[in-house]
């Protein structure tokens, strides 16, 4: 699925206490995905469905030089000051490494969260070869955009049919959005 969230409410918030867009997004995406077990859910290197009691984003930075991406996985916290600081520290260290993964030890609980912020999208399709085997969620975030006084941030959505339906989707959708727009309410809980 291909959608646009409002992100009107939580630029005005980000921009106040002077953090990036980015790992926000990382973060409100990996907060969503680890409150439900159909986003967790996977298949082991034996073949047997299981769920991760956690799943950490894997998430592209780009490489200005070669014009290439590499990918960072950043463990998942639920206090966002931690998960932050953790990011920053993860792309300080390998943002500039030349390779796919950058970080290593890649763990077998991650998912996978790119952005082409250079281009507004209103379709996406993503095709992996074992694709039958991924049951974890992939998303790709766009350009963001400003229409009828308000600012939308372009977002794919690819889940597995197998552990997700449509309800779940638009659950994901409905709670992603609802943390956008309460954002600094989230982040007074946490203090």
């Amino acid at each position: 699925m291909t959608l646009n969230l409002d992100i009107t409410l939580l630029l005005k918030v980000i921009k106040n206490k002077n953090i990036k867009l980015y790992p926000v997004t990382i973060y409100l995406l990996s907060a969503v995905v680890n409150r439900h077990e159909e986003f967790r859910t996977a298949i082991d290197a034996d073949g047997k469905v299981g769920i991760f009691d956690v799943l950490s984003p894997a998430y592209t930075i780009f490489q200005k030089e070669s014009e290439t991406f590499t990918n960072i996985w950043t463990e998942y916290n639920m206090n966002f000051s931690a998960f932050y600081a953790d990011y920053l520290t993860d792309v300080q260290q390998y943002g500039e490494i030349r390779q796919f993964f950058a970080k290593p030890h890649v763990p077998s609980n991650i998912f996978t969260i790119s952005s082409i912020p250079w281009v507004t999208f209103t379709g996406f399709n993503l095709n992996l070869p074992k694709l039958t085997d991924y049951l974890v969620p992939i998303f790709t975030t766009g350009k963001y955009f400003e229409q009828n006084d308000k600012i939308w941030l372009p977002i794919a959505i690819q889940m597995h049919h197998a552990v997700c339906d449509g309800f779940h989707l638009a659950r994901f959708v409905d709670e992603l959005q609802e943390d956008m727009n309460n954002f600094e309410r989230i982040l007074s809980e946490q203090q």
